[in-house]
């Protein structure tokens, strides 16, 4: 059984959670520039099994598609291509930013390392990924 990968996918940075081999719990993993995401997982998978990756789809209240899909999409496209034999899943991604900043002061962190936007990404990818496992526990 292979693991969970996710990503919160931005213009700079990508913020990257991934679950134990047994999918019971998620846990952040790193941030890492977006330019970069391919060759990261090329690297990150050739050292572990990922069977799937759930990437946030950034939706409005009514759940349509925000504005950044136009730049999510043709990069997701390219891991499809580079990533052949991972499934590659969308999943709604409303609201992890705020959940991040509030676990993050909920979790006593400093103001100034709250302002660090790449461990916001971490964060969000992982309450991403826990929000995935539960769905499919229902």
């Amino acid at each position: 059984m292979g693991r969970w990968l996710s990503i919160d996918y931005g213009r700079k940075r990508t913020g990257i959670a991934v679950t134990d081999p047994l999918r019971i719990v998620a846990s952040g993993l790193t941030t890492v520039p977006s330019h970069t995401l391919p060759t990261f997982l090329k690297d990150y998978m050739s050292r572990e099994t990922v069977d799937r990756i759930i990437v946030g789809l950034p939706t409005d209240m009514r759940g349509n598609e925000s504005e950044s899909m136009r730049y999510i999409r043709p990069a997701v496209d390219k891991l499809r291509r580079e990533l052949r034999g991972v499934e590659i899943v969308f999943y709604d991604e409303r609201f992890t930013s705020v959940l991040a900043h509030k676990a993050m002061i909920d979790g006593g962190m400093k103001k100034s390392d709250r302002r660090d936007k790449a461990i916001v990404d971490e964060i969000s990818a992982t309450i991403l990924l826990n929000d995935y496992l539960q769905s499919t526990h229902i």
